[in-house]
């Protein structure tokens, strides 16, 4: 018999090593152990079924746990379910019928292209104007942002390694404001540490520092305390999407692997994207 508690030691243990992200295997950590909570650390791994598992949905339910919450929780037992059947400890996969919540469809006011200005051409530390730049810039995410490394930089023909979800690299062109603030920032950024963005003591700036940046500087433009880093991803895929640049390339240059989350970013129907797209992509045309 193996346990409940057992199997997920060891499928987390199993995503260490197939190097996913250590946001996700402790999201998947928290899921599992709260289903541990409900049914018992020590349940028979076999014994879970449907039954047992809507019990526990119920009980996230009545908890009032946001659908984004409960989405990510029944993704991970789904997980390790289906890593069950690979290990051969099970013959089933109760979690794949498990209703997930939809997510409510919120659109994030996006600022216009004036007052992202505002917010970047404040008078600031050459740092803090680089990362601005780079957000806008390049729509990184914050996490992307902080991760950067020195060696990351390619300053001759402007490109930047970035490491995104699931630890996927792609490249992104960064314009010549950017590089501009990055090269003012560099001649007096003084740190042994190879990370690009260091703190005053000389240590990787960390994602909420950045928030707290962001916020900071939002306040001062606009006396908005609600500007968030991911505003700045969403602000740069839609003035581009809206200055006419390919559908496509912006999935890339976000690092999206679904069109309907590139969809989402630019707050457009997907008629009219793929109306841009249509309009702008080669092999739309010969259609």
């Amino acid at each position: 018999m193996i346990t409940l508690e057992q199997a997920a030691a060891e499928y987390l243990v199993s995503l260490t090593r197939a190097n996913a992200s250590p946001k996700t295997i402790e999201t998947y950590r928290i899921a599992l152990a709260d289903l541990a909570a409900h049914l018992g650390p020590a349940t028979d791994l076999v014994s879970i079924d449907l039954p047992h598992l809507r019990g526990w949905l119920a009980a996230l339910y009545g908890r009032q746990q946001h659908a984004a919450t409960m989405r990510k929780k029944i993704a991970a037992v789904r997980s390790l379910l289906q890593y069950a059947l690979q290990m051969q400890w099970r013959t089933n996969n109760p979690a794949k019928l498990l209703f997930t919540p939809k997510l409510p469809k919120t659109i994030p006011a996006v600022p216009t292209e004036e007052q992202m200005v505002a917010v970047i051409e404040q008078q600031q530390p050459e740092r803090d104007h680089a990362i601005l730049e780079l957000l806008y810039g390049c729509g990184l995410r914050v996490s992307e942002c902080v991760g950067l490394n020195l060696e990351d930089l390619d300053r001759t023909e402007r490109w930047l390694r970035v490491r995104g979800k699931g630890r996927k690299e792609r490249q992104v062109p960064y314009a010549t404001k950017a590089a501009e603030a990055l090269e003012r920032y560099l001649a007096v950024r003084q740190a042994k540490d190879h990370a690009l963005f260091v703190s005053r003591r000389g240590t990787r700036l960390t994602t909420r520092s950045v928030q707290l940046l962001v916020k900071k500087y939002g306040l001062l433009a606009h006396g908005d305390s609600s500007l968030h880093p991911h505003t700045l991803r969403h602000a740069y895929a839609t003035h581009l999407l809206s200055d006419g640049a390919d559908l496509r390339s912006i999935q890339e240059l976000l690092g999206h692997a679904q069109l309907s989350t590139t969809q989402r970013y630019t707050q457009v129907s997907l008629k009219d994207l793929m109306a841009v797209y249509d309009k702008a992509h080669p092999k739309a045309k010969s259609r």
